[in-house]
Formats: structure tokens, C-alpha cells, sequence
């Protein structure tokens, strides 16, 4: 999902921290997106985002607007730490029981977790939808608070080790601390390394790659937003670069997943009480298994309950030549099963063309249930181990000033980084450099999949090898 942004700075996104126990958190109290702060000192902050917010009412994007807003309206994040699609990596590569989705008794679908192990193209379709439910788990169970810019060059990296257990994402979890980093389960934990890196400022583009290659799987994707004010909420977009995430399994072929951001709104502003709301479609598809997925996020109606429904289709196409965007266009004959439920509770399959309300209930498969989902903890290098254009590092200065709320030193310290990122975008033209990012290959590519460069591949094996080490960059855009 595209997620709301609550700045009209470059690259500036709604946040809400985790991080490894043992390893400090950047906002004491934000893990699960909780308020740093009491609630009259986030009505002050809300009343002053607002009163900027107006300034901005007809401008089309105003994520290619440049200004700063002052230390008090951030959360002590960074904005490459929070921005990524594993809330819960265990639906990317967790491996439990050998069982088809048709023979569960439960209504459960098929528990065999990691996207590339059913031997079943559907099976591998419904795992790649399993992991699009949850990847957002922070939007449902936190509240929308403000990042830091990301700059030039600075990168993010990190690991999740996820344990061998099969009931998570099925509604029996109630911890959020069973499955990563030291879970309670037996054997050996299957690691999962992430890497991110601002490609480029102007327009704001951030690269990642997730890899696991215990399982044989791989995702990247470009991050980039288009926002525009209402006047009552923020209305966001994927930006030109953004062609969603694109996830392979090198087990089945190099098989490749393409999933797609819908639109996404920041509501509530007028009210006083942020949440995240979603009002568009958007599209999985393999081209391989000739299987493609429309998702309709319903619009919510003025008066009434928030209820976040979300319906599906999954059918049989030539995804590169078809051009269907509605569900209701879907020919029966094509349709292999449909999808019913709310994102913030649970998502349900039936198979076959049935419309859903009239499937029997005996037939309805719970794809998966977020209730008792939490976001799983990082692991991330220790201080002494990171570089000075990593995220951490980079805004050290900035976090502790806003941990201790004294929001003066902090906005110095933040001013005194963006003055140096112009100062050296300014000796690049002087030199006539051209910016190339360090751990990917280019900094936006026209398919909108990013390639690790020898660097970034190196990086990577690193982190697998649970090795932190790496040399300085050779250049720094801040």
C-alpha cells in the first residue's frame, strides 16, 4: 500500500518505528506507533501541521515542494529505517507444515508460509497476497507520525531472523515477540536482509532489496510519492518511479510477482485524530503462471463506521496484453477464485467464480487475520559499526535532541544537515558530477526494478553472513 505522507518535503513519509530488543529504538514508546509525546502537546503539533498544510491547498504535488518543518513535528526516525514492506517477514519466507490450502479443516489457507514453497501456482499467488496483507501492519496497529528527510546517499540496512512456526498469520499469535529475533520456536531461524539507499533527491526516489536465500527469495522496488492537500485529508500516490514491488523466486524459474500501490489518504486532520485510509485498485500479477489479482479498496462513505473492506478476483489472463481494471469486467470463465474481508481484520478466498456473498461459509478459506499481528523487530548494526551516511548515524544528533525535547538543538542540527547537502549539490554542478548511487546500479530504472550494483550484492552477502563491516563511502551527498 502506498501510505500517506505527513510532510510535503521530498520523501518525507508517515512513521512508526521498530526495532530489535537490545538494539535502541530511535523514539522510546513508538515500536507500535504509540505518541511520544501527551496528547495537548500532539494537538499543539497537529494545529501547526495544519496551518502549514494550508499553504499548499491546488498545489499538485506538494511532495516536489521544498521546505522544512521544525524538529517539534517530527517522530526520531528516519525515514529509510520505517519506509519498507516487512512488517511481518515471516509471510515472505516462513516455512511450517507441508499442507495444500483445499484439505485444511480449519478454513485456513495452505500454512506452508514462504511464498516460493507451494508447488501450486494459486498456492504461491495466495502467499504472495498473504504477504500484501500484512506487509502494512504498522498503519493498522500505530498512528500516522512524521520521519526525518531522507538525503542523499544515506542507506538503511537490516536483518529479521524468522522462526519455523506456522500459526502467526492465522490468528493465534498474541505475542509480538514470537517470531523474530530470539522467538520462543525450536530450529533454526531463516534470516532475511534488507537494504535501502536514496538514488535521488530531485525527485525524491529511494532503492531496496530484500533477499533470503535460505528460501530462494527476492523482492525490490522503487519507493517514490506524489501527494496533493485536499483541504481535509492528503490524497497519496505512487510517484512516475514507483511501478510497486516486484518479487521473484529464483526456485521456480526466476518466477516474478509485480504488485502494485493503490492510493492512499491521511483523513482526520480537520478532527484532530489521524488514520490511514485506502480508496483505490491495484494489481498483482505473474506473467509466468499467467495469473493476475484485482484488489478494490472500497471507498468509505461519510457517515458511519471506518470499515476498511477490501474484495479480489483472481483469474487467468496474458498479463501483458490485458487491460482489465474493474473486478466486475472479470469474465466468469476466467475467474479462479475470489477475496473478501477488511485489511484491518481479516481477508477471506473462495474458489471458483461464486460470487462471494453466496459461497457457503464451509467454503470460505481465512487467507489470513491481522488482529494479532504486531510489527517484528530489526536487527540492525551496532552505532560503532555504522557509517556516517547511514541512517542512524547520519541523524544521530537530531534523534537525541528530540528524545530530550529540546526541539531547538534539534532543528539546528537538522538545518545544519540540509545546508550541507545543498552546499555539496552545489560542488557537483560546480564539478559538472553527476550523482551515482553506491549500492545500486542507477538511480531510477524504467521498469521501476532496481539492480543491486557489485556493492550492494556485497553488502547484502554481508548482512547474511551476519557481518557489518563496510568501507566508508567514497562519497556522501550530505
Amino acid at each position: 500500500m502506498t501510505t500517506p505522507t505527513l510532510s510535503a518535503n521530498p520523501s518525507e513519509a508517515n512513521s512508526l518505528a521498530s526495532s530489535r530488543a537490545g538494539t535502541p529504538s530511535p523514539a522510546t514508546g513508538s515500536a507500535l506507533g504509540e505518541r511520544s509525546h501527551d496528547q495537548a502537546s500532539d494537538s499543539g503539533k497537529l494545529k501547526t501541521f495544519l496551518s502549514i498544510l494550508k499553504k499548499f491547498v491546488g498545489v499538485a504535488d506538494i511532495a516536489a515542494v521544498r521546505f522544512s518543518l521544525p524538529a517539534q513535528l517530527l517522530e526520531p526516525i528516519p525515514n529509510l529505517e520505517y519506509w519498507h514492506y516487512l512488517d511481518r517477514p515471516d509471510a515472505f519466507v516462513r516455512c511450517a507444515s507441508r499442507r495444500e490450502w483445499a484439505a485444511t479443516k480449519h478454513r485456513r489457507a495452505d500454512k506452508r508460509i514462504s511464498i516460493g514453497d507451494s508447488e501450486d501456482a494459486l498456492g504461491r499467488m495466495l502467499q504472495c497476497l498473504r504477504f500484501w496483507f500484512t506487509k502494512d501492519i504498522k498503519y493498522v496497529k500505530g498512528k500516522p507520525c512524521k520521519p526525518y528527510n531522507s538525503t542523499l546517499g544515506e542507506f538503511f540496512r537490516c536483518q529479521w531472523e524468522v522462526q519455523d512456526t506456522n500459526h502467526a498469520l492465522l490468528g493465534t499469535e498474541t505475542k509480538p515477540d514470537l517470531v523474530a529475533g530470539g522467538g520462543t520456536t525450536a530450529g533454526k531461524p531463516v534470516k532475511v536482509s534488507y537494504l535501502t539507499e536514496q538514488t535521488s533527491h530531485h525527485p525524491p526516489v529511494s532503492a531496496f532489496y530484500v533477499d533470503c536465500p535460505e528460501k530462494g527469495i527476492s523482492a525490490a522496488g522503487y519507493d517514490q510519492l506524489s501527494a496533493k492537500f485536499t483541504g481535509t485529508s492528503i490524497k497519496v500516490v505512487p510517484g512516475i518511479h514507483n511501478k510497486g514491488i516486484f518479487i521473484t523466486l529464483h526456485r521456480w524459474d526466476d518466477e516474478q510477482y509485480q504488485l502494485t500501490h493503490p492510493a492512499a489518504f491521511l483523513s482526520g486532520i480537520l478532527r484532530g485524530s489521524l488514520y490511514v485510509s485506502v480508496a483505490d485498485t491495484c494489481f498483482v500479477s505473474c506473467k509466468k503462471s499467467g495469473m493476475k489479482v484485482i484488489l478494490h479498496y472500497v471507498e468509505e462513505g461519510w457517515l458511519g463506521k471506518v470499515q476498511n473492506k477490501v474484495q479480489g478476483v483472481i483469474y487467468r489472463c496474458d498479463v501483458e496484453k490485458d487491460k482489465t481494471t474493474r473486478i466486475k469486467d472479470v469474465s466468469d470463465k476466467d475467474v479462479i477464485g475470489r477475496l473478501d474481508g477488511a485489511w484491518h481484520d481479516k481477508v477471506w478466498f473462495s474458489k471458483g467464480s461464486t460470487a462471494f456473498d453466496k459461497v457457503p461459509e464451509s467454503d470460505k478459506i481465512m487467507l489470513v487475520d491481522v488482529n494479532p499481528l504486531y510489527p517484528v523487530q530489526k536487527i540492525v548494526p551496532p552505532p560503532e559499526q555504522q557509517l556516517p551516511n547511514e541512517s542512524r548515524k547520519f541523524w544521530s544528533e537530531v534523534t537525541q535532541a528530540i528524545v530530550d525535547k529540546e526541539y531547538g538543538r534539534a532543528t539546528t542540527a537538522k538545518q545544519e544537515l540540509e545546508e550541507r547537502q545543498r552546499q555539496k549539490a552545489a560542488d557537483r554542478k560546480a564539478r559538472n558530477a553527476e550523482w551515482k548511487p553506491r549500492f545500486f546500479t542507477e538511480a531510477m530504472a524504467a521498469d521501476g526494478r532496481p539492480i543491486l550494483s557489485a556493492e550492494g550484492r556485497t553488502a547484502v552477502d554481508k548482512l547474511h553472513q551476519g557481518e557489518w563491516t563496510l568501507e566508508p563511502s567514497a562519497e556522501t551527498g550530505a
